[in-house]
């Protein structure tokens, strides 16, 4: 099995030892930066994730923070989703897009302050694009990364370890809601968030220093919990719908074609890049759009697109695919067209091991 050779230029993150020392058997590329795949096996850590409570090394979550007095036009030229709304305490979910509509991120923001915002962004180079906008408008906004690593706390008992550690008031965060609490004379950003259904937070952690600190102190306080250092678990985030930047779309795809519509609010997001583009398709609909699929047999790793076929036409692709063994089927992620998009439509799926029959699913899983 080839691996990945380590250099600065593949960064580490402030919970690293923690991850190593809990034994991890994976790791993927994110942001440059090193993401844990998988501990136990991705099976055990699967049932694991829906049974107790989960530490997660989501560093890569890079930040972007922008500041200043042209934060708030700079937030809203980047997203078509109406923000107008947003307020101190608040993350929202903001699809980001170029001028052509394409996504190049779909990132949370956390308004920290009216003229303070941190992009907490998915897996591409998006501060060079906010860079180049702030610097090419000349906005009076300073755009940089900070020394800001999130820290997830996931599964049905992630509330009672962040209680611990936090104290019962991080109880009474709503989804999407984010308060400060203390840890060890640390202000910490704690959100209700993360990349799984669930349930829990995401920390964002404020200076390297402060990473392991953090990390051992939930170990420690979840042991009758049967905390476990985990990941973002590929089963669980298919059958939810969670949908994997640079995976699930890419800057060839809309939101609307990502399933993201409801995100969009080109009427009023006023000065989005993009936002003519994604008028004619708000107005039109997508042409394909994101499904679940049912894929029967056994499968390989979806390494690459698998074409989604009807006879000798392509009409879609899947884009993520894992074995479910609550649901007892291959469950996948893919972009089909609209003539193949209602649920019970039967398809064809090319793999790299050959032919496998699918269905769409009306649903997602969770």
């Amino acid at each position: 099995m080839a691996t990945i050779a380590g250099s600065r230029r593949l960064r580490r993150t402030p919970f690293s030892d923690g991850v190593e020392a809990a034994g991890v058997k994976g790791y993927t590329v994110y942001n440059h930066m090193l993401l844990p795949t998988v501990f136990r096996s991705v099976v055990e850590d699967y049932h694991h994730l829906k049974s107790a409570v989960q530490v997660w090394d989501v560093a890569v979550e890079r930040q972007v923070e922008i500041r200043g007095p042209d934060a708030g036009r700079l937030m809203q030229m980047l997203t078509p989703r109406d923000l107008r709304a947003m307020l101190p305490s608040m993350c929202y979910y903001v699809p980001m897009v170029d001028e052509t509509g394409g996504m190049l991120n779909d990132p949370v923001a956390v308004m920290l302050d009216e003229d303070r915002y941190w992009v907490s962004i998915a897996d591409s180079d998006l501060l060079y694009w906010i860079k180049g906008l702030a610097y090419g408008l000349r906005l009076d906004v300073l755009v940089d990364e900070p020394d800001v690593s999130p820290l997830a706390i996931q599964g049905p008992k992630a509330d009672e370890l962040a209680a611990r550690v936090f104290g019962d008031a991080v109880r009474d965060l709503r989804f999407f809601r984010y308060g400060r609490f203390d840890f060890q004379g640390q202000q910490m950003v704690v959100a209700r968030s993360g990349y799984s259904k669930q349930g829990g937070f995401e920390v964002y952690v404020e200076g390297t220093q402060n990473g392991m600190p953090l990390w051992n102190a939930l170990m420690e306080a979840g042991r009758d919990l049967d905390v476990h250092a985990g990941c973002p678990n590929l089963i669980e985030r298919i059958e939810g719908g969670l949908l994997s930047y640079g995976n699930d779309m890419n800057r060839d795809n809309t939101p609307h074609e990502a399933g993201l519509g409801r995100f969009c609010s080109t009427q009023t997001a006023i000065g989005c890049v993009g936002r003519d583009a994604l008028l004619r398709v708000s107005k039109e609909g997508p042409v394909k759009q994101v499904r679940a699929l049912r894929i029967e047999g056994d499968l390989p790793p979806c390494d690459r697109a698998w074409p989604i076929m009807d006879g000798q036409m392509q009409v879609g692709a899947v884009t993520s695919s894992a074995r479910s063994p609550d649901f007892e089927t291959n469950v996948a992620i893919g972009m089909v067209r609209m003539t193949h998009w209602d649920a019970k439509t039967d398809v064809d799926v090319v793999t790299q091991a050959g032919v496998f029959p699918a269905v769409v699913n009306e649903t997602f899983w969770i």
